[in-house]
């Protein structure tokens, strides 16, 4: 649900001019999403969405130009706890099985990631595909995650 949310959050930044937090909730509560003011200012802080100047002496919540590679690391093996059901690998493929909804999240939190074996991702509704290369990486990036999944 979390990882909905603020992929919704995200949307709804990049789409329209949101200022204010309450702005945020309502466009969230319009959405479908049953949200309080502490909700969103947590998402705010783990998304790390800065304000930026907006029309006039206005500003406006937007998602930084570059991610740092810390909260990038966080944020994955965060996504990835939460959600990750199973993991299973073929040939230079690997699946992740995610909790329903939360496979685009994992999947653009991974793709960010920058990892030099994983040459691309393709996502579902709940279900990941890994492309890696060579095949031989394969057990690096099983261990990669397993590291994180702690």
């Amino acid at each position: 649900m979390k990882a909905r949310r603020q992929m919704k959050v995200q949307e709804i930044i990049t789409k329209e001019i949101i200022r204010t937090q309450e702005d945020l909730a309502e466009r969230l509560h319009l959405s479908g999403f049953n949200v309080t003011q502490a909700t969103v200012s947590r998402d705010i802080k783990e998304m790390g969405l800065i304000k930026v100047p907006s029309a006039g002496d206005d500003y406006r919540y937007a998602v930084p130009n570059e991610v740092h590679p810390t909260n990038l690391q966080d944020r994955l093996k965060r996504v990835l706890r939460e959600t990750v059901v199973s993991i299973n690998d073929t040939e230079s493929i690997i699946v992740i099985r995610t909790i329903p909804g939360n496979a685009h999240a994992l999947a653009a939190v991974m793709d960010n990631s920058n990892w030099e074996e994983v040459i691309g991702t393709v996502a579902g509704d709940d279900t990941i595909l890994l492309v890696i290369k060579p095949k031989e990486a394969v057990a690096v990036v099983l261990e990669r995650i397993a590291t994180l999944l702690g």
